[in-house]
């Protein structure tokens, strides 16, 4: 009930935009429909009604206006839900680790959101408070709670079809008896047989000398004797 979103609602019911001081700048920037002051100025209209007419007073004013809303605003309040679950469950508070860092011509910022030593989410943004409310973000769905939208998850790829191996050229077709082979087919030819050594007193009687042994040194290239 209590949140930015809702309190810009009925800020915005009230046109509450059209009576605020602005400079000139933020004004031109559309400052007036800037959520952030929208809820300020009904914060403080409530604020004016609870030290006009007490408490009771502002409690119903309050409640009529947010009956009056057509659809409650979703709270976007993560951190503060982060910390309820942390404290139920952990018994610890939350705590973030954020830093940043300039990508392009704009600064970026990441976030780590710990309940303990293990880190419960990641987040990023433009500023430090997005960044630390996406990790809170990250954080619940993590940890499964229920008022935070759960991503869908990624589909199944489906399995690729498997591709026949085509056969192999080197090894020869099958061909009918009778058939010429085809063009593209290997023919194995085989080696030519070795002449026979004729015998070592066959080779002599043909006027054949058989090598002699040398009988100078290998090393030194003396003779032996």
């Amino acid at each position: 009930m209590v949140n930015t979103n809702t309190l810009a609602q009925m800020a915005e019911q009230l046109d509450l935009g059209s009576y605020l001081y602005l400079g000139k700048g933020i004004a031109k920037g559309g400052g007036r429909n800037l959520k952030s002051l929208l809820a300020n100025a009904f914060e403080a209209v409530l604020g004016a009604v609870f030290l006009d007419a007490g408490y009771d007073a502002a409690y119903h004013y309050y409640l009529n206006r947010y009956r009056s809303l057509p659809a409650p605003a979703q709270d976007e309040n993560f951190k503060g839900r982060l910390q309820q679950v942390a404290q139920e469950r952990y018994g610890s508070t939350p705590f973030y680790d954020s830093e940043g860092a300039r990508v392009g011509n704009q600064r970026e910022y990441t976030s780590v959101v710990f309940a303990g030593a293990e880190p419960l989410g990641t987040g990023h943004g433009a500023t430090k408070q997005e960044a630390e409310q996406d990790a809170a973000r990250a954080a619940l769905q993590g940890l499964g709670d229920g008022l935070v939208a759960k991503t869908a998850p990624k589909a199944a790829r489906a399995p690729r079809p498997r591709k026949r191996r085509a056969p192999n050229p080197r090894t020869p077709a099958p061909t009918e008896e009778g058939s010429p082979p085809a063009a593209d087919t290997l023919t194995i030819v085989p080696d030519p047989e070795p002449e026979p050594i004729p015998p070592r007193g066959e080779g002599e009687a043909e006027g054949r000398e058989s090598p002699q042994p040398s009988t100078r040194s290998r090393q030194f290239g003396e003779s032996l004797e």
